[in-house]
């Protein structure tokens, strides 16, 4: 497996419980307007600070631009594309669709992504040279 898309994984599952976890709770979480119609919760906040954490212990130099916290620029040419929570309507409003999206790209080129449902526990993963898959089964597009 791409060793950055393994990375990526490991990110997006441990956000996923996080989201999870207050998913089960709706009732008591924080939720803010950063624009009309634009929310964020503390799930989104929490799933992506959890996110950039377990990135940055094994690529510590790479650029992170995230839907909340923004750009950090990197040391080099590599950059983590987050989406902690996409769907923050549907997840606040009780409603299971929802997913996290990252992706890494290099000299602005998008090198692999994923997409992970946890309600569904379905990771998509793609990467460039190799064959998409759907929870480490080669899927087919056409």
């Amino acid at each position: 497996m791409n060793p950055v898309l393994h990375i990526a994984q490991r990110a997006a599952l441990s956000a996923g419980r996080i989201l999870l976890r207050h998913f089960d709770h709706l009732e008591r979480l924080n939720v803010t307007t950063k624009q009309r119609s634009d929310f964020v919760s503390e799930a989104d906040v929490q799933a992506e600070r959890d996110i950039i954490q377990t990135l940055r212990k094994t690529y510590p130099n790479h650029g992170i631009l995230a839907e909340e916290s923004g750009e950090q620029p990197g040391q080099d040419d590599y950059q983590w594309v987050i989406d902690p929570l996409d769907g923050t309507t549907n997840f606040l409003h009780g409603i299971p669709h929802f997913a996290i999206s990252i992706a890494f790209r290099h000299k602005n080129r998008l090198e692999a992504a994923l997409v992970f449902d946890p309600i569904r526990q379905e990771m998509f993963t793609a990467s460039r040279g190799a064959s998409a898959q759907l929870n480490d089964r080669r899927i087919r597009v056409s």
